[in-house]
This record gives structure tokens, sequence and C-alpha cells, in this order.
């Protein structure tokens, strides 16, 4: 009997042990499904670059409606690389375009550019306060050409060139920025500077810079043509950014800016809308255009008349493009 209740006791303890340690088990097995993963380490810098070619040709023989057997190119990179902190951000932006077009009847036609932009904006600002969108904010600007532009059909007559003109803006405000989306900035403390690096435009009084003075019986130079021009205002900039639909983008900067001293009156006008549709990975078409008033430049139209006009230009181009990032976008913020 004895021996018995010694082999009951055995065994009961052994199916205790054994069913406490399946709990243990089981518990540690629930904790290890409980832990979280750990979040993904967002880099501080965010890098992104976009680099396109588009490409069109057009031949024509015996073609009743007329036309000029050509080929066209444009080549494109847009950059950006954006430092994150909780105290202050600092946005950065290159975008650099260069195309042109060849008619391939006739020799003796030059290349015509149909693109040329060097432009470099920089954003830095401090947030106000904790989990607000406002931010004082100081904002750089520059921009330029690569090669020279000229008076066509008239070849020989050169309208621009590189840092002909330049321009370079600075601008101390508020930034308004409640998303990665969008972004106002408005500024009572601005200035435009303008650049023309060649003598030849600058004693024209090209792009608003103060023309040479000229001897009215011999002709001779009295005084060249300033190469700057300094201009002190407000500045205005919106910028926008959205998925509209799937794999298509806009993207929209508009840029205003009133001297205080000169006409203020006369606001001068940039603005930009770049739609992106994405067929893949690296196939894409683009649509740019592009809107621009300064009342200081001015232009001969097909009429002959000479003053200030509304600048357009419209950049359409189909081709293969690809993306670099070192980060994750969130597709929820996009929509």
């Amino acid at each position: 009997m004895k021996y018995f209740v010694l082999i009951s006791f055995l065994l009961i303890g052994g199916v205790s042990f054994s069913q406490e340690n399946a709990d243990n088990v089981d518990a540690s097995d629930t904790t290890k499904k409980e832990k979280k993963e750990p979040e993904p380490i967002v880099p501080k810098w965010l890098l992104k670059s976009l680099y396109g070619m588009n490409g069109t040709q057009s031949s024509f023989v015996n073609w009743n409606a007329g036309g000029r057997t050509n080929i066209s190119l444009l080549g494109y990179i847009s950059a950006t690389a954006n430092y994150q902190h909780p105290k202050f951000n600092w946005s950065n932006s290159l975008d650099l375009a260069l195309g042109g077009l060849k008619y391939l009847d006739r020799d003796e036609d030059g290349l015509q550019k149909t693109d040329d932009r060097i432009e470099l904006s920089s954003k830095l600002g401090y947030r106000l306060k904790e989990g607000k969108a406002f931010n004082l904010s100081l904002i750089g600007g520059f921009r330029t050409q690569f090669l020279d532009g000229f008076q066509f059909p008239n070849d020989s007559v050169r309208t621009s060139t590189f840092m002909a003109p330049g321009y370079v803006n600075l601008a101390l405000g508020i930034d308004y920025k409640p998303n990665d989306n969008l972004s106002v900035f408005l500024s009572p403390f601005a200035s435009k500077m303008t650049f023309v690096r060649d003598q030849v435009l600058a004693d024209a009084g090209a792009f608003g810079v103060d023309s040479a003075q000229f001897d009215a019986t011999t002709g001779a130079v009295i005084s060249r043509g300033k190469q700057f021009r300094g201009e002190f205002g407000a500045y205005f900039k919106l910028m926008y950014n959205k998925e509209i639909a799937k794999n298509i983008e806009m993207k929209t900067r508009i840029d205003l800016f009133s001297n205080y001293v000169d006409n203020p009156q006369n606001i001068d006008v940039n603005a930009d809308v770049l739609f992106t549709f994405k067929v893949n990975s690296w196939f894409s078409a683009s649509a740019n255009f592009t809107v621009m008033y300064d009342h200081d430049i001015q232009i001969t139209d097909s009429n002959g008349g000479v003053g200030p006009r509304t600048q357009f230009k419209s950049v359409l181009g189909v081709g293969v493009s690809y993306t670099m990032r070192n980060f994750e976008e969130d597709k929820k913020k996009k929509k």
C-alpha cells in the first residue's frame, strides 16, 4: 500500500511539474509574440533624386501638310536633400534641365535650345512652437542657365548666357507648413539680385540693369552698363506637391516679388507646375508649364512692339526616368 501511495505521489508531482513547464513555455511564447518589432530607423537626411531623358523624332517625305524632319532630346535632374530635426528643418532642392532641337533637312540650321535651367533653393526653418505648423525661415535661391541663347532665326544675336541673367534671392519670414505637401512662405524682408555677367548685354540694359551711356555725337561709350541690380521688397512663395491619381504626381511652385522702392505695384511672377505620369520604374511622361513676368525685362514681340511681356513656356515629353532615395515614401501622406 505504501508503495502505491509513493508511486501516486511521484506521478502527481511529475504531472504538475510538466504542466508548470508547459505553462511557462506558453507564457514565454506569448511574451515573445506580444513584443513589438523595432520601428525602422528613419535617417535624418532624406535624399531623393530623379534622373530622366525625353526625346522625339519626326520625319517627313512628300508630306502635303508640311513639316521639317527633326530630332530633339531633353535631359533633366531633380534632387532634394532634407534634414529632419524636432526643432528645425533644412530643405534643399536642385533642378537641372538641358534640351535641344535639331532640324535634319538643312545642315546650316544650328541646334536650338528647348530648355536650359539651373535652379538651386534652400530653406532653413526653426519651429516656433512644438507641434505647430509655423516656422521662422530663411530662404535662399539661385537661378541661371548653362548655354548661350540666341534670337532665332538670327543665331548671330546672343540674348543670354551663363549668369546673364543670374538671379539670387534671400528672404526672412514666416513659413506655414502643416504637412509635407504644402508650404506657404511670406517675407516682408526680401532681396532680389540680378546679375548680367556679359558686358554687351549689360550695355544694352538687358534684364533690368542700368544700360551704358553713349555720346550723342560720336557714339562713344561714356559709362559702361551695370552688371548688377539689387532690389528690396516683399516675397511670397507657395509650394504644393500631391499625388492626384495613381502614378500621377503634381508639383507646383509660385514665386511673387514686389520692389518697395521702384513701382511696388508691378509684381514679378515666376510660376511653375509639373505633372509626372509614371508608367513603371523606368518609363514616364511629363508636362511642365511655366509662366513668368518681370516688368524690368523688355521683350520684342512678333509685331515689333517692345516692352514687358508675360512669358509662357510648356515642355511635354515621354522617355525614361529613374528615382533614387534613401527612405520609403509614406503613401498615406501623399493622398
